[in-house]
């Protein structure tokens, strides 16, 4: 897939954070921008608020935080490969997910007994 040869001048950015795929869909981006999820230069964005290259964009997603520059205005959506070329991520390495000591039971070995139960919320922190 080849990248648009003319550029919109303007482009919204819940359309903007769709056409990268920062989103699903264009319903999902706007509802972030309403819910308070987007951020544009530090401040929280309107979905219909104009994007430029050299823009910052803050997106919070389940468990991070996701920092795009704006490299340049794409308003269709394209390739996965194609649409890297319209931002820049900044999002910092996450660190690894901790290991959890939680025991495995065998296969076969039937429902657990009530002390079973009891010992596996001890150890998830339950009780």
């Amino acid at each position: 897939m080849s990248i648009p040869s003319s550029s919109p001048k303007t482009v919204r950015i819940d359309a903007w954070l769709w056409a990268i795929r920062a989103y699903k869909t264009r319903s999902a981006a706007t509802a972030a921008c309403r819910a308070g999820h987007v951020k544009l230069n530090g401040n929280a964005a309107k979905a219909a608020q104009p994007v430029q290259p050299g823009d910052t964009i803050r997106v919070r997603q389940p468990g991070f935080e996701r920092i795009l520059e704006v490299r340049g205005l794409i308003s269709k959506r394209v390739g996965a490969e194609a649409a890297s070329h319209f931002f820049t991520d900044h999002t910092p390495e996450r660190p690894p997910a901790p290991a959890l000591g939680i025991p495995q039971r065998d296969r076969g070995t039937g429902r657990p007994t009530k002390k079973d139960r009891r010992e596996m919320e001890r150890l998830r922190g339950e009780r």
